[in-house]
């Protein structure tokens, strides 16, 4: 009720987090350029382009896992610009990545005890199973960590997310490696941080038809700078999208 009393509110639409003029040399060469972008709360922001757009850097950028060469990034009316990921992280910004690396050493009771106790607050098993419910995940605890399939791991990794009640999610290809009925999942799971929890996402995604369903904006990146933004089927009627975008991808 109070992410739908919210989003009645003018509060609702008031930016959460925001990236502005955001540019990144690296070796010597332009990766990315005056990159704008912004956030409200509950809402699903895609991101989308061919490989080399620069999307994954973008992630970098916005994490802290890199500083920029200009631009600010701003959270809750903060700049953030200088701090580093995990500073972001204890403000309430979880990040995922392309492929869900496990710790190889650790059980799945024994990785969400890591989680818990990576900083302050230290958070109790209750808290974990919090995560663990949110994300259905349904897996014995003494589990090594490193034999969960795919979808599994994402799930895991996701709820050692969520037991910190993060207020934005930046998420790097959920649905890599995973089938059709599984994609199905992480589509449901997705409405529900964002419509019913009110977590803010940004979402890289190649599959086009999972951010067609949950996406209440996309942008599109074409070498390191933004070509469109709007409704999906707004930017796929846009012919410098599919110069940019299709065409390299029917030429792959």
């Amino acid at each position: 009720m109070q992410a739908q009393d919210d989003r009645r509110s003018g509060a609702a639409r008031q930016p959460l987090f925001t990236g502005s003029d955001i540019s990144l040399d690296l070796g010597g060469r332009t990766i990315l350029h005056d990159i704008d972008l912004s956030v409200c709360r509950g809402e699903v922001l895609g991101i989308i382009g061919p490989n080399g757009a620069g999307k994954t850097s973008l992630f970098e950028v916005l994490s802290g896992r890199i500083a920029p060469k200009s631009g600010k990034v701003w959270f809750k009316n903060e700049d953030i610009t200088s701090l580093p990921l995990h500073a972001r992280a204890r403000l309430g910004i979880g990040r995922t990545y392309q492929t869900p690396v496990i710790p190889d050493e650790l059980t799945v009771e024994e990785t969400f005890k890591a989680a818990r106790q990576a900083f302050p607050p230290y958070l109790t098993k209750y808290d974990a199973e919090y995560g663990a419910e949110l994300v259905n995940l349904k897996v014995d605890a003494d589990t090594p960590a490193v034999q969960l399939e795919t979808l599994n791991r994402r799930k895991l990794l996701l709820a050692c997310l969520l037991m910190r009640r993060p207020s934005l999610l930046l998420m790097d290809e959920p649905a890599a490696g995973l089938i059709n009925s599984e994609v199905d999942e992480i589509d449901f799971l997705l409405r529900v941080l964002s419509k019913e929890m009110n977590i803010s996402i940004v979402i890289v995604e190649h599959r086009i038809e999972l951010l067609s369903t949950i996406a209440d904006r996309v942008m599109v990146m074409d070498a390191g700078e933004v070509i469109s933004e709007g409704l999906m089927k707004d930017v796929l009627a846009d012919p410098k999208v599919h110069a940019a975008y299709f065409e390299n991808v029917e030429e792959a």
